[in-house]
Protein backbone atom coordinates (compact mmCIF):
# COMPACT_ATOMS: atom_id res chain seq x y z
CA UNK A 1 0.00 0.00 0.00
CA UNK A 2 1.38 3.43 -0.94
CA UNK A 3 2.38 5.65 1.96
CA UNK A 4 2.60 9.45 2.09
CA UNK A 5 6.16 10.65 2.61
CA UNK A 6 7.89 14.00 2.77
CA UNK A 7 11.04 12.56 1.29
CA UNK A 8 11.63 13.21 -2.40
CA UNK A 9 12.15 10.30 -4.76
CA UNK A 10 13.72 12.51 -7.43
CA UNK A 11 17.45 12.24 -8.04
CA UNK A 12 19.55 14.64 -5.98
CA UNK A 13 20.23 18.01 -7.59
CA UNK A 14 23.50 18.46 -9.39
CA UNK A 15 25.41 21.46 -10.65
CA UNK A 16 24.81 22.41 -14.30
CA UNK A 17 27.35 21.34 -16.85
CA UNK A 18 30.16 23.86 -17.11
CA UNK A 19 32.60 24.55 -19.87
CA UNK A 20 36.11 23.36 -19.30
CA UNK A 21 38.81 25.84 -18.44
CA UNK A 22 40.62 24.87 -21.63
CA UNK A 23 37.61 25.79 -23.76
CA UNK A 24 37.13 29.09 -21.94
CA UNK A 25 40.79 29.92 -22.60
CA UNK A 26 40.28 28.96 -26.24
CA UNK A 27 37.37 31.38 -26.57
CA UNK A 28 39.34 34.15 -24.87
CA UNK A 29 42.29 33.55 -27.19
CA UNK A 30 40.08 33.69 -30.27
CA UNK A 31 38.50 36.96 -29.10
CA UNK A 32 42.02 38.39 -28.64
CA UNK A 33 43.01 37.05 -32.04
CA UNK A 34 40.00 38.67 -33.71
CA UNK A 35 40.86 41.94 -32.01
CA UNK A 36 44.42 41.72 -33.33
CA UNK A 37 43.21 41.15 -36.90
CA UNK A 38 40.35 43.65 -36.89
CA UNK A 39 42.48 46.33 -35.23
CA UNK A 40 45.80 45.46 -36.90
CA UNK A 41 46.49 49.15 -37.60
CA UNK A 42 46.26 49.83 -33.87
CA UNK A 43 48.87 47.14 -33.22
CA UNK A 44 51.09 48.73 -35.87
CA UNK A 45 50.61 52.25 -34.49
CA UNK A 46 51.44 51.01 -31.00
CA UNK A 47 54.42 48.72 -31.63
CA UNK A 48 55.67 49.64 -35.09
CA UNK A 49 56.31 47.20 -37.94
CA UNK A 50 58.66 44.89 -36.05
CA UNK A 51 56.59 44.90 -32.88
CA UNK A 52 53.36 44.24 -34.79
CA UNK A 53 55.01 41.33 -36.60
CA UNK A 54 56.06 39.85 -33.25
CA UNK A 55 52.59 40.28 -31.70
CA UNK A 56 50.75 38.78 -34.66
CA UNK A 57 53.35 36.01 -34.91
CA UNK A 58 52.86 35.06 -31.26
CA UNK A 59 49.08 35.01 -31.71
CA UNK A 60 49.47 32.82 -34.78
CA UNK A 61 51.83 30.37 -33.09
CA UNK A 62 49.47 30.12 -30.13
CA UNK A 63 46.62 29.41 -32.53
CA UNK A 64 48.61 26.72 -34.30
CA UNK A 65 49.47 25.22 -30.93
CA UNK A 66 45.76 24.92 -30.20
CA UNK A 67 44.69 23.88 -33.69
CA UNK A 68 47.18 21.15 -34.58
CA UNK A 69 46.31 18.79 -31.68
CA UNK A 70 42.57 19.20 -32.29
CA UNK A 71 42.82 18.55 -36.02
CA UNK A 72 45.20 15.63 -35.42
CA UNK A 73 42.71 14.09 -33.01
CA UNK A 74 40.02 14.41 -35.67
CA UNK A 75 41.83 11.98 -37.98
CA UNK A 76 42.22 13.18 -41.60
CA UNK A 77 39.34 11.04 -42.82
CA UNK A 78 36.98 12.83 -40.40
CA UNK A 79 38.00 16.40 -41.15
CA UNK A 80 35.47 18.02 -43.55
CA UNK A 81 37.96 18.62 -46.36
CA UNK A 82 35.28 18.57 -49.04
CA UNK A 83 33.45 21.45 -47.37
CA UNK A 84 36.37 23.84 -47.44
CA UNK A 85 35.87 27.18 -49.28
CA UNK A 86 37.77 25.90 -52.30
CA UNK A 87 37.36 28.91 -54.59
CA UNK A 88 39.00 31.18 -52.04
CA UNK A 89 41.72 28.58 -51.36
CA UNK A 90 42.46 28.24 -55.09
CA UNK A 91 42.80 32.03 -55.22
CA UNK A 92 45.29 31.80 -52.35
CA UNK A 93 47.19 29.02 -54.16
CA UNK A 94 47.33 31.12 -57.33
CA UNK A 95 48.67 33.98 -55.21
CA UNK A 96 51.58 31.79 -54.12
CA UNK A 97 52.28 30.57 -57.64
CA UNK A 98 52.31 34.18 -58.86
CA UNK A 99 55.72 34.63 -57.24
CA UNK A 100 57.07 33.03 -60.44
CA UNK A 101 56.05 36.06 -62.52
CA UNK A 102 55.54 38.69 -59.83
CA UNK A 103 56.97 42.17 -60.38
CA UNK A 104 57.37 42.38 -56.57
CA UNK A 105 58.30 38.83 -55.45
CA UNK A 106 59.32 39.72 -51.88
CA UNK A 107 56.03 41.55 -51.33
CA UNK A 108 54.22 38.54 -52.78
CA UNK A 109 55.85 36.11 -50.36
CA UNK A 110 55.44 38.39 -47.36
CA UNK A 111 51.75 39.12 -47.87
CA UNK A 112 51.01 35.52 -48.91
CA UNK A 113 52.40 34.24 -45.61
CA UNK A 114 50.18 36.76 -43.83
CA UNK A 115 47.07 35.65 -45.73
CA UNK A 116 47.87 31.97 -45.37
CA UNK A 117 48.15 32.50 -41.61
CA UNK A 118 44.81 34.29 -41.52
CA UNK A 119 43.26 31.46 -43.55
CA UNK A 120 44.46 28.88 -41.03
CA UNK A 121 43.08 31.02 -38.21
CA UNK A 122 39.67 31.38 -39.89
CA UNK A 123 39.38 27.64 -40.58
CA UNK A 124 40.38 26.85 -37.00
CA UNK A 125 37.76 29.21 -35.53
CA UNK A 126 35.01 27.78 -37.73
CA UNK A 127 36.01 24.22 -36.85
CA UNK A 128 36.23 24.59 -33.07
CA UNK A 129 33.54 27.09 -32.04
CA UNK A 130 29.76 27.02 -32.38
CA UNK A 131 27.81 29.80 -34.06
CA UNK A 132 26.96 31.47 -30.75
CA UNK A 133 30.58 31.30 -29.61
CA UNK A 134 31.83 32.81 -32.87
CA UNK A 135 29.39 35.71 -32.67
CA UNK A 136 30.19 36.33 -29.01
CA UNK A 137 33.92 36.32 -29.72
CA UNK A 138 33.41 38.72 -32.61
CA UNK A 139 31.26 40.95 -30.40
CA UNK A 140 33.91 40.93 -27.67
CA UNK A 141 36.64 41.99 -30.12
CA UNK A 142 34.45 44.81 -31.46
CA UNK A 143 33.61 45.97 -27.93
CA UNK A 144 37.31 46.23 -27.12
CA UNK A 145 37.88 48.26 -30.29
CA UNK A 146 35.03 50.66 -29.51
CA UNK A 147 35.89 51.00 -25.84
CA UNK A 148 39.61 51.58 -26.40
CA UNK A 149 38.80 54.04 -29.19
CA UNK A 150 36.77 56.17 -26.78
CA UNK A 151 39.42 55.97 -24.08
CA UNK A 152 42.26 56.88 -26.44
CA UNK A 153 40.33 59.73 -28.03
CA UNK A 154 39.37 61.06 -24.58
CA UNK A 155 42.97 60.82 -23.33
CA UNK A 156 44.31 62.72 -26.33
CA UNK A 157 41.59 65.39 -26.09
CA UNK A 158 41.51 65.90 -22.32
CA UNK A 159 45.01 65.00 -21.12
CA UNK A 160 47.48 65.18 -24.01
CA UNK A 161 45.91 68.30 -25.60
CA UNK A 162 47.55 67.71 -28.98
CA UNK A 163 47.32 65.03 -31.71
CA UNK A 164 49.07 61.71 -31.21
CA UNK A 165 51.61 60.36 -33.70
CA UNK A 166 51.99 56.57 -34.23
CA UNK A 167 54.34 54.77 -31.86
CA UNK A 168 53.98 57.73 -29.44
CA UNK A 169 56.72 59.51 -31.37
CA UNK A 170 57.74 63.07 -30.57
CA UNK A 171 56.47 65.73 -32.93
CA UNK A 172 59.09 66.54 -35.57
CA UNK A 173 59.97 70.19 -36.17
CA UNK A 174 57.82 72.09 -38.63
CA UNK A 175 54.27 71.54 -39.77
CA UNK A 176 52.96 67.95 -39.69
CA UNK A 177 50.39 66.73 -42.19
CA UNK A 178 47.24 65.76 -40.20
CA UNK A 179 47.04 62.52 -42.18
CA UNK A 180 50.11 61.30 -40.29
CA UNK A 181 48.28 61.50 -36.95
CA UNK A 182 47.18 58.40 -35.13
CA UNK A 183 44.51 60.26 -33.13
CA UNK A 184 43.61 63.92 -33.57
CA UNK A 185 41.71 64.36 -30.30
CA UNK A 186 38.37 65.46 -31.79
CA UNK A 187 36.15 63.37 -29.55
CA UNK A 188 34.43 66.43 -28.08
CA UNK A 189 34.85 68.55 -31.20
CA UNK A 190 33.17 68.50 -34.58
CA UNK A 191 35.85 66.85 -36.71
CA UNK A 192 36.12 63.23 -37.79
CA UNK A 193 37.52 60.84 -35.22
CA UNK A 194 39.86 57.97 -35.99
CA UNK A 195 39.74 55.81 -32.88
CA UNK A 196 42.35 53.29 -31.88
CA UNK A 197 42.61 52.02 -35.47
CA UNK A 198 43.90 55.44 -36.59
CA UNK A 199 41.65 55.74 -39.65
CA UNK A 200 38.16 57.17 -39.89
CA UNK A 201 37.09 54.84 -42.71
CA UNK A 202 38.33 51.76 -40.86
CA UNK A 203 36.67 52.87 -37.63
CA UNK A 204 33.45 53.55 -39.53
CA UNK A 205 33.17 50.12 -41.13
CA UNK A 206 34.03 48.40 -37.83
CA UNK A 207 31.29 50.43 -36.13
CA UNK A 208 28.84 49.42 -38.87
CA UNK A 209 29.82 45.77 -38.38
CA UNK A 210 29.43 46.18 -34.61
CA UNK A 211 25.94 47.63 -35.03
CA UNK A 212 24.84 44.58 -37.00
CA UNK A 213 26.45 42.08 -34.59
CA UNK A 214 25.05 43.77 -31.48
CA UNK A 215 21.59 44.19 -32.98
CA UNK A 216 21.37 40.51 -33.94
CA UNK A 217 22.57 39.45 -30.50
CA UNK A 218 19.87 41.68 -29.01
CA UNK A 219 17.26 40.09 -31.28
CA UNK A 220 18.50 36.66 -30.20
CA UNK A 221 17.45 37.55 -26.60
CA UNK A 222 20.89 37.03 -25.15
CA UNK A 223 21.70 37.98 -21.59
CA UNK A 224 22.37 41.58 -20.55
CA UNK A 225 20.34 43.11 -23.35
CA UNK A 226 20.39 46.49 -21.60
CA UNK A 227 24.19 46.50 -21.79
CA UNK A 228 23.96 45.64 -25.48
CA UNK A 229 21.81 48.73 -25.99
CA UNK A 230 24.61 50.84 -24.55
CA UNK A 231 27.09 49.30 -26.97
CA UNK A 232 24.68 49.86 -29.87
CA UNK A 233 24.39 53.55 -28.96
CA UNK A 234 28.17 53.85 -28.65
CA UNK A 235 28.75 52.16 -32.01
CA UNK A 236 26.18 54.45 -33.64
CA UNK A 237 27.78 57.55 -32.15
CA UNK A 238 31.29 56.56 -33.28
CA UNK A 239 29.94 55.70 -36.74
CA UNK A 240 28.48 59.19 -37.09
CA UNK A 241 31.64 60.84 -35.77
CA UNK A 242 33.86 58.81 -38.10
CA UNK A 243 31.97 60.34 -41.01
CA UNK A 244 32.83 57.57 -43.48
CA UNK A 245 30.60 57.60 -46.57
CA UNK A 246 31.67 54.06 -47.52
CA UNK A 247 30.63 52.85 -44.07
CA UNK A 248 27.22 54.49 -44.40
CA UNK A 249 26.75 52.86 -47.80
CA UNK A 250 27.87 49.46 -46.52
CA UNK A 251 25.53 49.61 -43.53
CA UNK A 252 22.65 50.70 -45.77
CA UNK A 253 23.34 47.78 -48.11
CA UNK A 254 23.46 45.33 -45.22
CA UNK A 255 20.22 46.65 -43.71
CA UNK A 256 18.44 46.53 -47.08
CA UNK A 257 19.40 42.89 -47.58
CA UNK A 258 18.35 42.03 -44.01
CA UNK A 259 14.93 43.59 -44.62
CA UNK A 260 14.59 41.53 -47.80
CA UNK A 261 15.50 38.36 -45.91
CA UNK A 262 12.99 39.09 -43.14
CA UNK A 263 10.27 39.64 -45.72
CA UNK A 264 11.21 36.38 -47.39
CA UNK A 265 10.96 34.56 -44.07
CA UNK A 266 7.32 35.62 -43.77
CA UNK A 267 6.42 34.00 -47.10
CA UNK A 268 6.43 30.25 -47.02
CA UNK A 269 5.00 29.18 -50.35
CA UNK A 270 7.08 29.05 -53.51
CA UNK A 271 4.77 31.33 -55.53
CA UNK A 272 4.90 34.07 -52.91
CA UNK A 273 8.68 33.94 -52.80
CA UNK A 274 8.87 34.13 -56.58
CA UNK A 275 6.84 37.36 -56.52
CA UNK A 276 9.16 38.78 -53.89
CA UNK A 277 12.22 37.92 -55.98
CA UNK A 278 10.73 39.85 -58.89
CA UNK A 279 9.96 42.76 -56.57
CA UNK A 280 13.49 42.75 -55.14
CA UNK A 281 15.04 42.67 -58.62
CA UNK A 282 12.92 45.61 -59.76
CA UNK A 283 13.74 47.57 -56.60
CA UNK A 284 17.45 46.89 -57.09
CA UNK A 285 17.37 48.14 -60.68
CA UNK A 286 15.41 51.27 -59.79
CA UNK A 287 17.59 51.94 -56.75
CA UNK A 288 20.83 51.53 -58.69
CA UNK A 289 19.54 53.84 -61.42
CA UNK A 290 18.48 56.45 -58.89
CA UNK A 291 21.83 56.34 -57.13
CA UNK A 292 23.64 56.79 -60.43
CA UNK A 293 21.52 59.74 -61.51
CA UNK A 294 21.74 61.44 -58.12
CA UNK A 295 25.36 60.54 -57.43
CA UNK A 296 26.63 64.14 -57.41
CA UNK A 297 24.01 65.25 -54.90
CA UNK A 298 24.61 62.17 -52.75
CA UNK A 299 28.38 62.71 -52.78
CA UNK A 300 27.86 66.35 -51.87
CA UNK A 301 25.57 65.46 -48.96
CA UNK A 302 28.20 63.03 -47.68
CA UNK A 303 30.99 65.57 -48.08
CA UNK A 304 32.61 63.75 -50.99
CA UNK A 305 33.78 65.19 -54.29
CA UNK A 306 32.76 63.74 -57.65
CA UNK A 307 36.10 61.91 -57.91
CA UNK A 308 35.43 60.11 -54.59
CA UNK A 309 38.21 61.95 -52.76
CA UNK A 310 40.94 61.07 -55.22
CA UNK A 311 39.95 57.46 -55.80
CA UNK A 312 39.32 57.99 -59.51
CA UNK A 313 42.95 59.02 -60.03
CA UNK A 314 44.10 55.97 -58.06
CA UNK A 315 41.92 53.70 -60.20
CA UNK A 316 43.26 55.27 -63.40
CA UNK A 317 46.87 54.55 -62.45
CA UNK A 318 46.08 51.05 -61.25
CA UNK A 319 44.28 50.22 -64.50
CA UNK A 320 47.26 51.49 -66.50
CA UNK A 321 49.52 49.00 -64.72
CA UNK A 322 46.98 46.15 -64.58
CA UNK A 323 46.30 45.99 -68.33
CA UNK A 324 49.98 45.23 -68.95
CA UNK A 325 49.35 41.68 -67.67
CA UNK A 326 45.59 41.17 -67.93
CA UNK A 327 45.38 37.37 -67.63
CA UNK A 328 47.49 36.38 -64.63
CA UNK A 329 48.26 39.82 -63.23
CA UNK A 330 51.44 41.44 -61.95
CA UNK A 331 51.81 39.39 -58.80
CA UNK A 332 50.05 39.05 -55.47
CA UNK A 333 50.44 41.70 -52.77
CA UNK A 334 47.54 42.37 -50.39
CA UNK A 335 48.07 44.93 -49.06
CA UNK A 336 50.69 46.64 -51.19
CA UNK A 337 53.99 46.72 -49.34
CA UNK A 338 54.79 50.46 -49.22
CA UNK A 339 58.58 50.05 -48.89
CA UNK A 340 58.84 47.77 -51.92
CA UNK A 341 60.39 49.69 -54.86
CA UNK A 342 57.42 48.77 -57.08
CA UNK A 343 54.99 50.55 -54.74
CA UNK A 344 57.09 53.13 -52.94
CA UNK A 345 56.00 56.60 -54.12
CA UNK A 346 54.00 55.03 -56.96
CA UNK A 347 50.67 56.50 -55.80
CA UNK A 348 50.79 59.14 -53.09
CA UNK A 349 47.98 60.59 -50.99
CA UNK A 350 49.12 63.51 -48.80
CA UNK A 351 52.70 62.28 -49.25
CA UNK A 352 51.73 58.82 -47.97
CA UNK A 353 52.23 55.78 -50.19
CA UNK A 354 48.85 54.19 -50.93
CA UNK A 355 48.74 50.49 -50.03
CA UNK A 356 45.56 49.39 -51.85
CA UNK A 357 43.61 50.16 -55.01
CA UNK A 358 40.53 51.22 -53.01
CA UNK A 359 38.45 48.88 -55.15
CA UNK A 360 38.34 45.16 -54.46
CA UNK A 361 37.85 43.94 -58.04
CA UNK A 362 40.43 46.29 -59.50
CA UNK A 363 42.95 45.24 -56.86
CA UNK A 364 42.40 41.57 -57.70
CA UNK A 365 42.76 42.39 -61.40
CA UNK A 366 46.06 44.20 -60.79
CA UNK A 367 47.51 41.33 -58.79
CA UNK A 368 46.16 38.13 -60.34
CA UNK A 369 44.49 39.34 -63.53
CA UNK A 370 41.22 38.09 -64.95
CA UNK A 371 41.81 34.65 -63.41
CA UNK A 372 42.02 36.19 -59.95
CA UNK A 373 38.89 38.27 -60.51
CA UNK A 374 37.01 35.15 -61.61
CA UNK A 375 38.09 33.19 -58.52
CA UNK A 376 37.17 36.03 -56.16
CA UNK A 377 33.80 36.38 -57.91
CA UNK A 378 33.13 32.66 -57.46
CA UNK A 379 34.16 32.82 -53.79
CA UNK A 380 31.86 35.74 -53.02
CA UNK A 381 29.02 34.35 -55.13
CA UNK A 382 29.19 31.06 -53.23
CA UNK A 383 29.35 32.99 -49.94
CA UNK A 384 26.34 35.15 -50.84
CA UNK A 385 24.30 32.23 -52.24
CA UNK A 386 24.78 30.06 -49.18
CA UNK A 387 24.29 33.02 -46.80
CA UNK A 388 20.96 33.91 -48.42
CA UNK A 389 19.41 30.47 -48.01
CA UNK A 390 21.07 30.08 -44.61
CA UNK A 391 19.10 33.20 -43.59
CA UNK A 392 15.72 32.70 -45.30
CA UNK A 393 15.17 28.93 -45.03
CA UNK A 394 13.72 27.54 -41.82
CA UNK A 395 16.16 25.15 -40.06
CA UNK A 396 15.13 21.62 -40.97
CA UNK A 397 16.94 18.29 -41.05
CA UNK A 398 13.94 15.97 -40.46
CA UNK A 399 10.14 16.11 -40.80
CA UNK A 400 9.69 18.95 -38.32
CA UNK A 401 8.73 22.12 -40.23
CA UNK A 402 8.04 24.36 -37.24
CA UNK A 403 11.48 25.10 -35.83
CA UNK A 404 11.97 28.82 -35.16
CA UNK A 405 14.39 30.99 -37.07
CA UNK A 406 17.52 32.26 -35.38
CA UNK A 407 18.47 35.92 -35.60
CA UNK A 408 22.13 34.95 -35.80
CA UNK A 409 21.54 33.13 -39.09
CA UNK A 410 21.17 36.61 -40.65
CA UNK A 411 24.74 37.59 -39.77
CA UNK A 412 26.62 35.99 -42.72
CA UNK A 413 24.13 37.55 -45.15
CA UNK A 414 24.57 41.02 -43.64
CA UNK A 415 28.35 40.66 -43.67
CA UNK A 416 28.60 39.57 -47.31
CA UNK A 417 26.26 42.39 -48.38
CA UNK A 418 28.32 44.95 -46.48
CA UNK A 419 31.58 43.59 -47.87
CA UNK A 420 30.33 43.68 -51.47
CA UNK A 421 29.23 47.31 -51.09
CA UNK A 422 32.47 48.19 -49.30
CA UNK A 423 34.46 46.53 -52.08
CA UNK A 424 33.30 49.17 -54.54
CA UNK A 425 35.46 51.80 -52.81
CA UNK A 426 37.88 49.75 -50.69
CA UNK A 427 40.02 46.63 -51.08
CA UNK A 428 39.33 45.56 -47.49
CA UNK A 429 37.11 42.54 -48.35
CA UNK A 430 40.13 40.69 -49.78
CA UNK A 431 42.68 41.98 -47.26
CA UNK A 432 43.32 40.86 -43.66
CA UNK A 433 40.08 40.91 -41.64
CA UNK A 434 37.89 40.96 -44.75
CA UNK A 435 39.62 37.79 -45.94
CA UNK A 436 39.23 36.26 -42.47
CA UNK A 437 35.46 36.84 -42.46
CA UNK A 438 35.14 35.43 -45.99
CA UNK A 439 36.92 32.18 -45.06
CA UNK A 440 35.37 31.90 -41.60
CA UNK A 441 31.72 32.22 -42.55
CA UNK A 442 32.02 30.36 -45.87
CA UNK A 443 33.48 27.34 -44.07
CA UNK A 444 31.23 27.58 -41.01
CA UNK A 445 28.00 27.58 -43.03
CA UNK A 446 29.14 24.41 -44.78
CA UNK A 447 30.06 22.40 -41.68
CA UNK A 448 27.33 23.82 -39.40
CA UNK A 449 24.24 24.64 -41.49
CA UNK A 450 22.07 25.28 -38.39
CA UNK A 451 22.45 27.74 -35.52
CA UNK A 452 22.25 26.36 -32.00
CA UNK A 453 20.63 22.98 -32.77
CA UNK A 454 20.84 20.21 -35.27
CA UNK A 455 23.72 18.28 -36.81
CA UNK A 456 27.12 19.88 -36.46
CA UNK A 457 26.13 22.64 -34.03
CA UNK A 458 26.26 23.03 -30.27
CA UNK A 459 28.44 19.95 -29.84
CA UNK A 460 32.13 19.36 -29.19
CA UNK A 461 34.38 19.20 -32.25
CA UNK A 462 34.48 15.42 -32.08
CA UNK A 463 30.68 15.16 -32.33
CA UNK A 464 30.56 17.76 -35.10
CA UNK A 465 33.09 15.76 -37.09
CA UNK A 466 30.99 12.64 -36.79
CA UNK A 467 27.96 14.58 -37.98
CA UNK A 468 29.94 16.00 -40.91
Amino acid sequence: MAQHSRLSTAPPPSAPARESTRHLLLRAHIALLLFGVLAHTAVFNLFGIDGAAVVLGVLLLATLGLAIPRIAMARPARFPWRRMPWAALVYLALALVSVLWSRWPMATLLTWVLHASITVVALFIAFTLSWHEIVRALASALKWILGLSVLLEAWVALVLHHPLIPNFAIFPPGKVDPHWYWVRGDLIGTGRIQGIVGNSNTLGILCALALVVFALLYAEHTRRRSVLLVWILLAGYLLLRAGSATSYASLAGGVAVLVAALLMRRVGETRGRARLYVLFAAAAVVGAGGLWLLRDKIFGALGKSSDLTGRVEIWRRVIARAVQHPIFGNGFSSPWVPWDPAFHNWILDHRITVFMAHEMWLDAFLQLGAIGVLLIAIAFLAFAWRAWFFAVDRPRWDLDETRPYSALSLLPLAIVAMMLVLGLAESTPIILWGWLLLILFSFKMKISPFVGTGPGEGAPPEARRRAA
